[in-house]
């Protein structure tokens, strides 16, 4: 839908990742017009562990991305190693694939302007009050805006006008911190690997570009003890597991700094704040051990979409549209999210880790079970 007011739009989004993009784009396609704030500059590289669970390649293809064109990394192999040096090795039934967030990103904020999307990169919101009963006013670094509806797919940090008192404590009241690098290493394509450290964990699997991902999380705890720097961290505790000193001491490290982001939390938070619908992390962070914040953020955003589309529509309420959504939210993320944060306490663990590996090994129907509780079917 050509939009006359460039001020003035059906949608706003805070926050252009992969969610927010995906949002924007349906609700584009069914002809509304919709503008997405972004703070920075696309493409740029986020801490993330890059892989994607095969639910959501129909969904990615139908938006038009072109994943079978792209050369992507097919996994269906899953290695996770105990501190003590255990390796338990099983198949994925569903699988996954992966792609860097420098390239998904990009290639949707370039897919939702081909719609018509607004985007407004380079650009912070500040407020949202509402102008009157139907419309909301957004103030940016960009300018002032009008929208009907305003979605939040901030990610994991709320802006300060919204955040609330529990912002940065996870579940169990833990201090998290990513890291992420970009390596070349010798890891079969076709494999991810979890490998356990002293109250943490890191994910490694291949990207595009040639790259693989390393990524871990580990409590601020760890971080402190060791003088709050990473290098000294990493050679202190995570070196302890002989697998994640082999990668760190033998791979080709595309950066010499990582990227690092603190006060990461994993719980639910609400499907909406002070009327804003939230999506993503926004709304609430699986465990990165699960391996499937990506396809949450993504489902959510079509779940969103089609509740927004009614009421854009004026088949239903905005209170009808938000209780819709958050029953749904329910009823696809809540188990997820819970097994999620049980999982948590069994990894990053020396012994309890170690133990709960070797029993899993020999009971690979248990283990087929935990992985199928953190994915969802296709979408």
């Amino acid at each position: 839908m050509e939009n006359m007011d460039p001020t003035s739009y059906d949608c706003a989004i805070i926050g252009g990742g992969l969610s927010g993009l995906c949002l924007s784009i349906q609700l584009a396609e069914a002809g509304f017009s919709v503008v997405v704030f972004e703070k920075n500059r696309y493409p740029f590289h986020k801490v993330c562990g890059e892989y994607i669970s095969m639910e959501s390649w129909n969904f990615l293809n139908q938006l038009g991305l072109p994943l079978g064109d792209m050369d992507l990394p097919v996994i269906d192999q899953l290695g996770i190693s105990s501190q003590r040096g255990f390796m338990l090795n099983h198949t994925l039934k569903m699988g996954g694939f992966g792609i860097s967030r420098f390239t998904l990103d990009h290639q949707l904020s370039s897919i939702a302007v081909s719609k018509g999307v607004i985007i407004k990169e380079n650009c912070r919101v500040t407020g949202v009050r509402k102008a009157d009963k139907q419309v909301s006013e957004i103030d940016s670094s960009c300018g002032t805006y009008h929208a009907k509806i305003v979605c939040g797919s901030y990610g994991k940090y709320t802006p300060s006008f919204l955040q609330s008192a529990e912002l940065g404590k996870g579940s169990d009241g833990m201090n998290y911190i990513g890291v992420k690098y970009h390596v070349r290493t010798d890891l079969p394509t076709n494999r991810i690997e979890l490998h356990n450290f002293e109250n943490g964990y890191c994910g490694i699997s291949k990207v595009d570009n040639d790259w693989q991902c390393l990524c871990y999380l580990t409590t601020a705890n760890n971080l402190n003890k060791n003088s709050k720097d990473i290098g000294l961290m990493e050679r202190n505790v995570l070196f302890k597991n002989p697998f994640l000193k082999k990668y760190f001491t033998e791979s080709e490290f595309l950066t010499q700094q990582p990227l690092v982001i603190s006060n990461v939390s994993f719980k639910k938070k609400s499907t909406d704040n002070q009327g804003i619908f939230l999506l993503g992390d926004s709304a609430g962070s699986i465990t990165p051990l699960c391996g499937n914040g990506m396809s949450m953020g993504m489902r959510a955003s079509k779940l969103l979409a089609a509740e927004l589309i009614a009421y854009l529509n004026n088949k239903q309420t905005k209170e009808q549209t938000l209780v819709n959504y958050k029953r749904s939210w329910d009823k696809n993320f809540g188990n997820r999210i819970k097994v999620g944060y049980y999982l948590q306490y069994l990894f990053g663990k020396n012994a309890t880790t170690d133990l709960a590996l070797r029993v899993l090994s020999q009971l690979p129907p248990v283990t087929s079970k935990l992985v199928s509780l953190t994915h969802g079917e296709r979408f």
